[in-house]
């Protein structure tokens, strides 16, 4: 898809893509481990995109707090999920692909109950094609597994696709998978060897969601 075609798929991440999770996140990771000591910090963000185990143990430094610490962090985020909202012209990007042709995905590491709940909250599932969810194969970003499943069910290569993520784990992912990748850096440094591997990299959502829709209209 290099050059000028525009993309016939565009497979989102969710938190930190679509939906302005992230301080919620934050705040629940930090809930979850207050009692152990020990405090998150923005470079957990370059390896959010599984489960939350996965980062956990890291956090603590001790296997034995994290299933406290999961309980925690899950119900901590139940309470508060009416607080996510989603970012400023989400779906004004998602009628415009949408009436452009372009098949729309998304590919979390969010698990598929919570990720159902905001998407039916926010009235986006109409939007997308097809899901992919964090618990919906053992294997998590940024292995491409999903990925590639996702290109199957919507029936396009790689080179016809677009992947659009904040996470180091969705460059890494969509890389893998063939995908070339725009990442959403937020407020935080991105490493070199990552930010080799974007097709772009911009600082905000709302800006992302410019680049994209000149991709898709650069050809027509």
């Amino acid at each position: 898809m290099s050059g000028a075609a525009a993309p016939r798929a565009v497979v989102f991440d969710f938190d930190g893509t679509i939906i302005d999770s992230l301080p919620l996140v934050l705040a629940a990771i930090g809930h979850a481990i207050e009692p152990f000591g020990a405090r998150p910090s923005m470079e957990i963000f370059a390896r959010l995109g599984g489960p939350p185990a996965r980062f956990m143990n890291d956090l603590l430094g001790d296997f034995r707090h994290v299933p406290a610490a999961l309980e925690r962090m899950e119900r901590y985020h139940r309470e508060n999920a009416h607080l996510v909202q989603v970012f400023p012209g989400v779906t004004d990007l998602l009628d415009r692909l949408l009436q452009a042709g372009v098949k729309i995905a998304v590919w979390t590491g969010r698990d598929r109950e919570s990720c159902e709940w905001l998407l039916q909250e926010h009235r986006l599932e109409r939007y997308f094609a097809t899901v992919v969810c964090g618990d919906d194969f053992p294997t998590h970003k940024p292995d491409p597994e999903g990925l590639r499943e996702i290109l199957r069910r919507l029936d396009v290569a790689p080179a016809e696709t677009l992947m659009v993520g904040d996470a180091d784990v969705d460059v890494i992912g969509g890389v893998a998978g063939g995908v070339e990748t725009l990442l959403i850096r937020h407020a935080r440094e991105i490493g070199a060897t990552v930010a080799a591997q974007c097709w772009r990299m911009v600082a905000s959502p709302e800006e992302a969601f410019g680049v994209i829709i000149g991709r898709v209209t650069a050809a027509a």
